[in-house]
């Protein structure tokens, strides 16, 4: 599926949807750690808890696609 320009996101809402889901990966990642140290788990697990949270991994699949496509937006304009 082809998109035109005109269906694309521009370079600003990208960047708007970029630093909205870091802020909440943030959050997440803060809220998992917390967690972790409240069940007062090793560094190791914890860690390791982090490594394979799977909401955790899917935002930095998006935020890297996201990324990438403004990158190849800028260097278009």
């Amino acid at each position: 599926m082809d998109q035109t320009a005109s269906d694309l996101p521009s370079i600003e809402e990208l960047q708007e949807s970029i630093d909205e889901l870091s802020a909440y990966r943030e959050r997440l990642f803060q809220d998992v750690v917390g967690l972790g140290k409240k069940l007062r788990l090793s560094k190791k697990k914890i860690d390791s808890t982090v490594a394979e949270h799977a909401e955790l991994k899917r935002l930095d699949e998006v935020m890297s696609q996201l990324v990438a496509q403004r990158d190849s937006q800028q260097s278009k304009s």
